[in-house]
């Protein structure tokens, strides 16, 4: 019987564990990806105290800190399903194992929005993907497309701009939501062209990728040859293990979550992308903020139930 079972392997999931270890609770720590969202991070510069680091990297930092606590198991695989049964709570993963715990901190994340446009799914994996600074290296020399304005699309042409000939940076607007620092960068690079105010309507090619279709003229046609395309419009919130407890979902689909990260459900925590804190803001500091302040919550949850007559931790 373990503590805490917490369920996400980024930035959240981390470095509750560290401090899950530090209050000496026994902690196992699990997911189907390793480093998560911050994977898909290829330059990080706000992560305080170093100027600059790739995603991957700074991960496995988090990663290595987590699991030089004695305290802390960690294992790579997927949940399927979570129960409540009694007094705790019960995590089946892929494999079949059952693992029991005290509480539980969600540490979910996000997964990718998909367009939902014609060819999408069809070249899925065959010029269509959904991380640009993860797969950009695959397209040295080629033309792409990136689509979106935010964060992740605008970092993501830049990146891509490094290693392909040309880069269509296609958004639905006139004005990016990403940081300014991102879109000075993407506006430095004399291989980007910027496609706005249009959408993408469809995704052409013959066994792979050959090219695209918007739903309004750019420069006389519709169509544009390229190679990939990255789709970059953003997340949604995973909460379906939240929904097998039955936790409260704000109307956008995130785990409502008191200060303490406490879900609606006694014992149930959740930290990092997958909640309504933080005003939204998915960055690494707010994920490593909400994923210790659920570990202090459920330390005090555990010297509460104790004290009631309950369950002790450590045990």
């Amino acid at each position: 019987m373990y503590d805490v079972l917490i369920i996400g392997l980024g930035a959240a999931g981390y470095t509750a564990a560290i401090y899950t270890a530090r209050y000496k609770l026994k902690t196992f720590i699990v997911g189907a990806e390793d480093g998560g969202m911050g994977l898909t991070a290829a330059e990080v510069g706000n992560w305080p105290g170093i100027i600059d680091i790739k995603g991957p990297d700074l991960m496995e930092n988090f990663k290595k800190h987590a699991v030089s606590f004695e305290e802390v198991t960690l294992k790579i695989a997927r949940v399927t399903q979570l129960e409540k049964t009694g007094n705790h709570f019960t995590m089946t993963l892929q494999s079949g194992e059952k693992i029991e715990g005290k509480t539980i901190i969600l540490a979910t994340g996000s997964k990718k929005r998909h367009l939902g446009v014609k060819g999408e799914e069809e070249f899925s994996g065959k010029g269509v993907t959904y991380c640009a600074t993860c797969d950009a290296f695959f397209y040295r020399g080629k033309d792409v497309a990136v689509i979106g304005g935010g964060d992740s699309a605008v970092e993501g042409a830049a990146i891509a701009a490094q290693v392909a000939k040309k880069v269509y940076l296609i958004h639905r607007r006139k004005e990016f939501r990403a940081e300014p620092y991102w879109v000075d960068r993407v506006k430095a690079r004399d291989n980007v062209v910027f496609v706005l105010e249009r959408n993408l309507a469809e995704i052409r090619g013959e066994g792979k990728v050959t090219g695209i279709t918007l739903d309004k003229e750019f420069e006389g046609s519709k169509d544009i040859k390229l190679d990939g395309v990255f789709i970059e419009i953003g997340s949604d919130p995973s909460a379906e293990l939240a929904n097998q407890l039955g936790c409260a979902l704000d109307k956008k689909g995130f785990i409502s979550v008191k200060p303490n990260q406490e879900s609606g459900v006694p014992g149930v925590f959740a930290a990092g992308d997958n909640t309504n804190e933080s005003n939204y803001f998915a960055q690494f500091t707010t994920a490593a903020g909400e994923g210790a302040v659920a570990a202090n919550g459920v330390f005090n949850h555990l010297q509460t139930v104790g004290s009631k007559g309950g369950y002790m931790s450590g045990g």
